[in-house]
């Protein structure tokens, strides 16, 4: 059920994402930082590891590919069994966003990262939209197991 809206969700996901990341990288001013309002900057940055720099060169950027593209051909067989139309949007946006982000690891071996988040001089990690929809489809993944357990219950 909905597998077309899970694959429109991956799409659109991706796409937004290597669109964003081409402005980021086309624009020499965020190599210093530009403010945008006073808690986000633009800054530019290449993230070797995997979520907060973890695992940089630990593993090598290739065993991140290999080890992304396992993750997602395993979503890519949840979607195609899911169930609910939520669930098929969530795995459509972790999919996306995991897919983005592997092609950046693929032609950069690090990932182009460009939003800096911060309050009171802290400084949450960079990240880009790749990640933004990974981290919404994860959490309407998890509310959407809330919800099938209490029509379980």
């Amino acid at each position: 059920m909905g597998r077309g809206v899970g694959i429109g969700c991956a799409l659109a996901a991706f796409s937004l994402d290597q669109g964003t990341k081409a402005l980021a990288l086309g624009t020499p001013a965020l190599a210093h930082g530009v403010e945008v309002i006073p808690v986000l900057n633009l800054v530019l940055v290449r993230n070797h590891g995997v979520s907060f720099g973890m695992l940089g060169g630990v593993v090598p950027w290739w065993g991140l590919i290999l080890l992304s593209l396992a993750i997602v051909a395993a979503l890519v067989v949840w979607l195609w069994r899911s169930e609910t139309r939520q669930a098929s949007v969530a795995l459509g946006l972790i999919i996306g966003g995991a897919l983005g982000n592997v092609i950046d690891r693929a032609r950069f071996q690090a990932v182009t990262d460009f939003l800096d988040f911060h309050l009171a001089g802290y400084h949450w990690p960079a990240f880009n939209l790749a990640d933004v929809a990974v981290v919404c489809g994860v959490a309407l993944l998890m509310f959407d197991g809330f919800r099938a357990g209490r029509k379980k219950a």
